[in-house]
């Protein structure tokens, strides 16, 4: 009911208090879900996969001959990094949802409350208002009847 403002941007707030740790968590998150690094590492498994099998058809020495284990390692040890790294910012990014959630529930309490003001005045002008129609009717209608009376007489 305080006549306060009540927007604000939580976007920057919740920002603002990230460690770095999180901010690179977010980061990572971003360009792990980008088709940059789609075709990065599209690229890097096909370039370890060309290079290995030419390497083992001219000279029959790989370093990491099929069927790749070394490469299923570097695969296995990425992944279990980057899907920890991807859930705490998928984690922090629901935080900042229900942030944003209990924000607009705010911005909505206020304004209800704020229209709810509005009626009320409103009803408040239009009680006045036939207040003062009825007095003024009655006025007529005091002058009317004097007026007939002096008719009449």
């Amino acid at each position: 009911m305080e006549h306060r403002h009540v927007t604000r941007n939580i976007n920057t707030e919740f920002d603002d208090q990230l460690t770095l740790g999180q901010r690179l968590a977010d980061n990572v998150a971003k360009f792990g879900g980008s088709w940059t690094f789609i075709i990065i590492f599209g690229s890097v498994l096909l370039a370890w996969v060309i290079l290995n099998s030419v390497i083992l058809a001219r000279y029959n020495n790989a370093f990491d001959p099929f069927p790749y284990i070394l490469l299923n390692l570097f695969l296995s040890m990425l992944a279990s990094i980057q899907a920890p790294i991807i859930m705490m910012s998928q984690n922090r990014q629901a935080i900042k949802d229900r942030l944003d959630a209990a924000h607009d529930y705010e911005v909505n309490l206020k304004a209800e409350m704020e229209i709810e003001n509005l009626h009320q005045k409103l009803d408040e002008l239009r009680e006045t208002q036939w207040a003062e129609l009825v007095e003024m009717q009655q006025e007529q209608i005091r002058l009317l009847t004097k007026l007939l009376e002096e008719k009449n007489n």
